[in-house]
Parts: structure tokens; C-alpha cells; sequence
């Protein structure tokens, strides 16, 4: 564990101390060495946590701590993993998963015969350590195994950070990730190690983790559900809108669109969904 040093007069001692130049230097060094593209991100959000690496290293500028990372592709990593903050847990929220096994799956499962596909798949945005999509497999298999029979499901996971997917593909939990797991589903499909909680592997085997920005909008999969969850927050609002459309242009017909409670719908792609849930920000794309 990292611990941040108290700032001395020649430490920056907040976001506001890091120079334009500076910015640029370790936007462009994120770009090359990790393909992690900050262009699109809040610079307030970034800078804040770019200066707490700058602290956190006793680096006496901010122009010195790019010239950290030309030499050190450790701090490199470092400093992606500070940037792309991973908080989550299984059924986090567990209002907006009753919607998706009450109401939201029930009606995806009408739309491979509306639109002539034979298969449903969905797609987990800022999957992090895998909590979300694993749910969503959770809920699959353990209350629509008739449907999964009968027809093919594919979860598609998605995060800019590569070595928090390889954690996600383990499956592997400490206790504080399973307080909200009702116990039946605990019991069938999490078996304790080392003071851990093994994941089964007919639930991971469900999930397909992929590297992906959501910058690159030609990448977006089609799909019938799209579940992004405080992800747009960290974006700025004419990014927001271009992914909320990207989301629109490749949701299949009915398609759902699932976001977290402190976002919401903005500008022109008002129009092209429809409310399902305005409480739990559910919408259907029209």
C-alpha cells in the first residue's frame, strides 16, 4: 500500500499546481506507453489524482514526475491504476438489480424473436474487478435457467485497465465484496479459500473480459442490454453525449440502457431513448 507524504513547499499541493505543460507531458506518456487516452476525461478529475502520484513519490514538480514515468514503467502503472479508481461489490445497488430480474430481463428475453437474433447479448461498461457483470451472470443462472437453455447469452465485460481484468478473470473475493449476495446464491455458487470467496466457474465462464476504451465509439459491440454504471461521471458533458449516442447506435431494437443513480440522459440523446425507470435510471432505446 502506497502511503501519500505529507506535501512539502516543493510538492504540489493540488491539482491547480500542475501546469499545462506538465498535463501534456503525462497525457501523452499515458497515450504511448498504456493506450489510456485522458483527452476525454474531466482534467479537474485527472489532475487531482495525477497529484496525488506527484506527492506520493516526493516528486518536486509536476514536471518532474513526468520525467518519473519516461523512467519508471512501474510508476506508469502506478498511476493508471490511481486514474481508473475500481470500487465495487456483487448486487451494489441492489434496487436496480430486482428491476433486471423483475422486469428488464423477462422482456429481453421476448427480443432475439422481435429482431430475428439467436442470441442475447449484453455488455458490463467499467467492469473493473468483475463484480457487476458477475452479478448479471449470478441473477442468469440462477433464475432464468429454462431461458439459457434455450438460447445463447454472451456477457461482454469492459475496462480500460488490463491488470484489473486479470483479477476480474480469477474471480476471487474478500468478504466486504459479498455483503449485499443474497445467502442462497452465496451458499450455490461461492466456495471459501484462504479467507476468500471462490467464484464458481460455471458463473465466470459465463463473463468474456476485454481491454476497451470507451473513447473509441466504432469499437461499441451490438447488443441488447448496456449496463454503465458511474462511468459517464468521470467523462466531461460533450463526451458524455458522444457516448451516450454510441450506446443508441448499437443497442438492438428494445435495447436497454442501465446507468448509475448520479447520471442521467444529456442533450440530443434525450431523444433517442425512452424512461423505463427514472428512479433507477433505466431507459429503452427508441
Amino acid at each position: 500500500m502506497t502511503t501519500v507524504s505529507t506535501p512539502t513547499n516543493m510538492e504540489p499541493a493540488s491539482s491547480s499546481d500542475i501546469s499545462p505543460e506538465a498535463y501534456e507531458m503525462i497525457r501523452r506518456i499515458m497515450k504511448d506507453s498504456r493506450g489510456f487516452i485522458l483527452d476525454s476525461y474531466k482534467d479537474k478529475c485527472i489532475k487531482r489524482r495525477v497529484a496525488i502520484r506527484v506527492r506520493a513519490t516526493h516528486s518536486a514538480s509536476a514536471e518532474a514526475y513526468a520525467d518519473l514515468l519516461l523512467k519508471d514503467g512501474d510508476e506508469v502503472d502506478r498511476l493508471l491504476k490511481v486514474l481508473t479508481i475500481h470500487v465495487s461489490q456483487f448486487f451494489r445497488n441492489p434496487p436496480t438489480f430486482d428491476k433486471l430480474r423483475t422486469q428488464i430481463f423477462p422482456f429481453l428475453f421476448t427480443l432475439p424473436g422481435i429482431n430475428g437474433n439467436e442470441e442475447l447479448s449484453i455488455w458490463s461498461v467499467g467492469c473493473a474487478s468483475g463484480e457487476e457483470p458477475y452479478t448479471l451472470a449470478l441473477i442468469l443462472k440462477h433464475f432464468f435457467p429454462e431461458e439459457l437453455e434455450k438460447l445463447k447469452v454472451t456477457i461482454l465485460a469492459t475496462d480500460v485497465d488490463a491488470g484489473i481484468l486479470d483479477v476480474a478473470r480469477v474471480g476471487l473475493y474478500g468478504e466486504d465484496r459479498l455483503m449485499e449476495v443474497p445467502e442462497p446464491l452465496r451458499q450455490e455458487y461461492f466456495v471459501q479459500r484462504d479467507g476468500k470467496f471462490q467464484l464458481a466457474s460455471e458463473i465466470r465462464t459465463l463473463v468474456e473480459f476485454r481491454q476497451a476504451d470507451l473513447a473509441d465509439s466504432e469499437t461499441f459491440p451490438d447488443c441488447d442490454l448496456i449496463v454503465c454504471r458511474n462511468v459517464l461521471i468521470y467523462f466531461e458533458r460533450q463526451q458524455q453525449e458522444t457516448i451516450l449516442n454510441g450506446f443508441a447506435d448499437r443497442l438492438r431494437p428494445g435495447g436497454i440502457l442501465v446507468l448509475g443513480k448520479s447520471e442521467t440522459l444529456v442533450g440530443e440523446t434525450r431523444r433517442r431513448f425512452q424512461t423505463v425507470c427514472p428512479v433507477e435510471r433505466i431507459y429503452r432505446v427508441v
